[in-house]
């Protein structure tokens, strides 16, 4: 199986989804994991159908014109909830204000219209398997709601309306000693049962069981657990669930969330120690992820390596990622090399890590575009953005169609804006605000051709439509700062501002100290 993260802004078509399905059936995969959150358009949340998700009608259509391919709902009933939770329609069910990604498992309508949103899955796909999410729960037992509720007698807790006895005794078992594994495990546990007596598997992650191994105790055998290692083996992980009596789907992934683009070589790496391991230990099965397409990726340029794990997995001879984007053609060998290997030997903030790209946050994803001059000018500006400009370059010059192009180009204008940016505050500190505005005015201009790169990406594959409005909201910043410099960069208010305090959302002028800077309090 390998799934398509649908909930990181993508907007498909109906026959992007069947590019999608082809490529599931010609790689030789058995499943397709449709991953959700707020862009499916469940009957029970109609306040968060958002422009462009997926609906059950679709999902339909295409199990009727791919009936040899399951397609699996990744539900998200606890973590990952944020897009209900910013809406009016959801933000009655959040763990805490304006802050983090979960829902509250101690709010009863919460329960409720979980319930609903499991009913509504199971109506609209036949797969074997539900997945009801469950990962990444960190913000467990922080709300007043649920302090006092494990701070109470379980007895009166698990008075709750339950499914089973079975559920009821679980709960009532499960040591104390860990309030986050208690509140974990009597959410899932009755959601567990409705898929179950529904004749489906029920399956969820397995990070919060590992970080909570007291839930293992409660959560039924028969839920298959996905357990996701994308930077090493899954050996230590899996053997632990295995061990607790679970069947267990290993996770690799493809390294997209941390990366310009992909981290090819990590990527691949991942695939092969993770599919080991399962051959190794016997697990259930293997599910490649693929995450956070929004930020200028593409989901198109990973097609070969999407099918490069696949026919590794199912022919059972490995299959080389670079051999799957030769066999496209030599420029997209090429380019692949370029953007996915060579890149991030640039350095810096091109080398891998763990946390989402620097590159596209702070370009694009804060509206101030100005976060990457200011955190990463003296690289971008120095013999890191030397290498990394000459390999975009090169792989601009050799991409073969418009979805390499255009993420090269993304991030070729992340360097040019931070380079700009750089010469633009050199011009403003001596006093040449024609340069400066000059420098300025070409940055404005960058975010006109990356809005035509995010819509040519939402028409080709459904990419993100917020990627759209991001490079609208750059821009108007951009234009903002200008103004600045016109306004204030003669020295009129008696000092010249900083230029990362110039060009911040909240500069003031007159407030010379900064006091939003100053007291943090107040960015609350």
């Amino acid at each position: 199986m390998w799934t398509y993260d649908l909930a990181r802004e993508q907007a498909p078509t109906l026959d992007h989804l069947r590019r999608m399905l082809a490529l599931t059936r010609e790689s030789g995969y058995d499943a397709f994991g449709l991953y959700m959150e707020h862009r499916f358009a469940y009957p029970s949340t109609p306040w968060a159908h958002g422009t462009g998700c997926v609906t059950p009608e679709m999902v339909r259509e295409l199990r009727l014109e791919f009936p040899d391919i399951q397609i699996v709902p990744f539900l998200n009933l606890l973590g990952h909830f944020e897009g209900f939770l910013y809406t009016e329609g959801g933000k009655r069910y959040r763990e805490a204000l304006f802050e983090g990604m979960q829902a509250c498992p101690s709010c009863p309508e919460f329960l409720e219209l979980c319930g609903r949103i499991v009913d509504d899955a199971l109506d609209a796909f036949d797969s074997e398997i539900v997945h009801l999410g469950g990962d990444e729960t960190w913000q467990l037992g922080q709300c007043e709601r649920c302090k006092e509720r494990v701070g109470g007698s379980q007895s009166a807790v698990v008075g709750r309306d339950r499914d089973s006895a079975a559920s009821e005794a679980a709960i009532r078992d499960l040591p104390t000693a860990n309030p986050r594994a208690y509140l974990y495990a009597s959410h899932f546990l009755p959601l567990i049962e409705r898929v179950s007596k529904a004749g489906r598997r029920p399956a969820i992650w397995g990070d919060m069981l590992l970080e909570h191994p007291e839930a293992m105790e409660a959560v039924p055998k028969n839920t298959l657990i996905f357990d996701w290692q994308y930077f090493g083996s899954c050996r230590e992980s899996s053997g632990k669930l295995l061990d607790a009596g679970f069947e267990v789907v290993a996770c690799p992934a493809l390294h997209t969330y941390n990366a310009a683009w992909m981290h090819l070589e990590k990527s691949e790496e991942n695939v092969r120690q993770i599919a080991a391991d399962v051959s190794a230990l016997g697990l259930y099965g293997l599910c490649l992820t693929t995450w956070e397409c929004g930020l200028f990726g593409a989901y198109d340029t990973l097609f070969p390596a999407i099918r490069a794990c696949g026919r590794t997995l199912s022919s059972g001879s490995p299959r080389g990622f670079l051999d799957e984007y030769r066999a496209e053609s030599g420029a997209h060998e090429e380019w692949a090399r370029l953007m996915g290997v060579e890149l991030e030997r640039a350095g810096r903030m091109f080398s891998l890590s763990g946390n989402r790209s620097a590159l596209k946050c702070r370009l694009l994803l804060y509206s101030n575009p100005f976060l990457l001059w200011m955190r990463h000018g003296e690289e971008l500006c120095g013999e890191v953005g030397d290498r990394a400009l000459g390999l975009l370059q090169e792989a601009e010059a050799v991409a073969p169609g418009e979805a390499e192009r255009g993420v090269t180009r993304f991030v070729k204008c992340a360097l040019e804006f931070a380079r700009l940016a750089e010469s633009a505050r050199a011009a403003y500190a001596s006093g040449e605000i024609g340069e400066a505005i000059k420098a300025l005015s070409i940055c404005r201009g960058i975010f006109d051709d990356l809005e035509r790169v995010a819509r040519q990406t939402h028409a080709r594959i459904g990419g993100s439509l917020a990627d759209i409005e991001r490079c609208k909201a750059c821009k108007a910043h951009v234009e903002t700062v200008i103004r600045r410099v016109k306004d204030y960069g003669d020295g009129s208010l008696g000092y010249l501002p900083a230029f990362e305090i110039l060009t911040h959302p909240r500069f003031v002028p007159h407030d010379q100290a900064s006091w939003w800077l100053v007291n943090t309090w107040a960015n609350e």
